[in-house]
């Protein structure tokens, strides 16, 4: 029994901690710029497939490379993900500061399309998303840098938009009936693939009985490194100064001429490429697919809302323990627990599915956020009054 709960316990605590460095990235972007990001766990699902990615290009080099793919993984996961989430914000999350219900509606709706570009994502898409964005910005810098057609710039702006997207649709379709068989099968598809953990992570070590899977150790020290690592950038570095300054006080940050759209950003991007270093580790928990992101994101912002938004060390403690609860409860560990106590038991035996384990996890949050609404470690500072 004691054996059971604390193989149980631990496989939480990995669960947790691939929370927590999701929310680690949440908590940054929704602490200082207010933005409902929905679309975050599609941010992780990029990571994911990232990382499957690797693998294979490293699986066809093999022996050396394919055992230190996962590093390799992570760095290119962490600035891919960062380079989507800051084209996000440039081109969508800026219009919309100070909205945060424009901002859930509009990122939902991002999330929906990245889902379904992974489904059919192939070269035809890829080469008509280049054309597109080559003719379409080159096109608008060539039109701010004439100083005589500011009158026709609306005009001209979407003038430009309808061709580069007539042109690039009428040069995809011409590959397309080309060369059918090899520019348009897609790259994933819809179903779910597997990423192959390198060898020296599928061994694991028993220690009192307990079997600790050393592919969960990594994601744990992974984790570690990342909330170190995030402390320390926002304590220590000039960037940090500059975001923690902003998050308690935008305006006067502004006034002694600190970037804040520059801030703003640097932390978006920041934030999403936390999202991608915590989807490198999803994959190692299990198959990676377009709705990946879709079953982490409603306890990502569980972990940012109960720890306290802002907090780190909030989001570490409510991480952990949403993790371990959810695992508990879903796997029937607690049912079992409380064998002697009948109506205890009954009642975690009913929950004891990984979706009803959700739904009692969810109810608990509800009564806590009754007596702390503001989370466990509320934030501080002037903005709280306001």
């Amino acid at each position: 029994m004691l054996t059971g709960f604390l193989d149980a316990v631990f496989n939480g605590i990995s669960i947790g901690a691939v929370l927590l460095i999701a929310a680690l990235g949440l908590a940054i972007i929704f602490g200082l710029m207010g933005v409902i990001n929905m679309a975050h766990g599609e941010l992780m699902m990029f990571g994911a497939y990232a990382t499957f990615v690797v693998q294979n290009g490293c699986k066809q080099l093999g022996g050396f490379w394919f055992e230190i793919y996962i590093f390799l993984a992570l760095i290119i996961a962490f600035v891919f993900t960062a380079g989507v989430g800051l084209i996000l914000e440039r081109g969508v999350i800026r219009y919309l500061y100070g909205r945060p219900l424009e901002t859930l509606l509009a990122t939902w709706g991002v999330s929906l399309i990245f889902q379904q570009f992974v489904r059919s994502v192939n070269w035809v898409l890829i080469i008509g998303i280049v054309l597109f964005s080559l003719l379409f910005f080159g096109g608008k810098r060539f039109l701010n840098s004439r100083t005589n057609v500011e009158r026709i710039r609306k005009w001209g702006t979407a003038v430009i938009l309808l061709l580069s997207g007539g042109v690039a649709i009428a040069i995809t379709n011409l590959l397309s009936q080309t060369y059918q068989l090899t520019v348009t099968q897609p790259w994933f598809g819809a179903q779910n693939v597997d990423v192959t953990a390198p060898s020296w992570l599928q061994a694991g070590i028993s220690l009192g009985g307990v079997q600790i899977p050393f592919a969960r150790l990594f994601i744990i020290t992974l984790t570690i490194i990342c909330v170190v690592g995030i402390y320390l950038f926002l304590q220590r570095s000039n960037w940090g100064l500059r975001i923690r300054a902003v998050t308690q006080n935008r305006s006067m940050s502004a006034c002694l001429g600190i970037p804040t759209q520059k801030v703003d950003a640097i932390t978006f991007a920041l934030g999403s490429g936390l999202a991608g270093v915590a989807g490198c580790a999803i994959s190692l928990l299990g198959s990676v697919g377009p709705n990946t992101g879709q079953n982490y994101i409603i306890d990502t912002f569980m972990v940012v809302v109960v720890g306290g938004v802002g907090n780190l060390v909030g989001t570490i403690v409510a991480a952990l323990g949403i993790g371990t609860a959810n695992f508990l409860i879903g796997s029937g560990t607690l049912s079992l627990l409380f064998t002697p106590v009948k109506p205890l038991a009954d009642l975690f035996s009913f929950f004891a599915t990984t979706s009803m384990a959700k739904v009692l996890v969810f109810a608990l949050i509800i009564g806590f956020l009754q007596w702390k609404p503001a989370g466990i470690f509320p934030q501080k500072g002037r903005t709280v009054d306001v």
